[in-house]
């Protein structure tokens, strides 16, 4: 038998498994929006919000927790197959399995010691490691580029369809409007045509 962090740790691995990782979430998506819109395909169990550190634009990711690995995966391979909206959104949602690097309250791994420190520049891979950091930081920098452009394809698709949707409603109530005020029986009295043929 195991110690009880061992225990606790084993027990967070089986967390992380049905657990799923949600990114690309428009900022008006909240916790019960994304709930509901999972419990279609198996039972939420909890739902929590991350930080983005790599993208400051407004998306948002969140580590949905169902309640069986094996909802968790066909979530997932669902997914990957075809796009999500989330609350008629257009941006589409991505989905991929959560790693527990990405829960804050993961518990200490048993007899597992992690050291930092910096590296003395006269080191021979001291250049290496630099050019790596560099390069991090230019990929950084054109990923959030790269986000920020289809952010605002995205949201100028979004005001089209809502365009376009207020456009049709407005025309419904105006036929709406003339028929309650009987405009189309005396249009259709004048020109000579019957209701019917419509």
């Amino acid at each position: 038998m195991g110690t009880s962090a061992e225990k606790e740790y084993a027990a967070f691995e089986e967390k992380v498994k049905r657990t799923i990782y949600v990114d690309n979430l428009s900022h008006q998506v909240t916790k019960s929006v994304l709930e509901n819109a999972f419990n279609q395909f198996g039972n939420v169990t909890n739902i929590q919000f991350i930080p983005n550190y790599f993208i400051s634009c407004n998306v948002y990711a969140a580590l949905v927790e169902m309640e069986s690995t094996k909802q968790a995966e066909e979530i997932i391979g669902e997914m990957s197959d075809s796009p999500f909206m989330i609350s008629g959104m257009p941006r589409p949602v991505r989905a991929q399995k959560a790693k527990a690097g990405m829960f804050e309250d993961r518990p200490k791994r048993v007899q597992r010691e992690i050291r930092c420190h910096w590296m003395d520049p006269n080191h021979q891979n001291f250049e290496v490691a630099n050019k790596i950091k560099q390069l991090t930081k230019k990929h950084a920098v054109e990923a959030t580029y790269m986000m920020e452009l289809q952010i605002e394809k995205e949201e100028k698709l979004h005001q089209q369809q809502s365009d376009s949707l207020k456009a049709n409603y407005r025309k419904y109530e105006l036929i709406d409007n003339a028929q309650a005020d009987g405009i189309v029986k005396r249009l259709a009295t004048r020109y000579g045509t019957r209701l019917n043929d419509y």
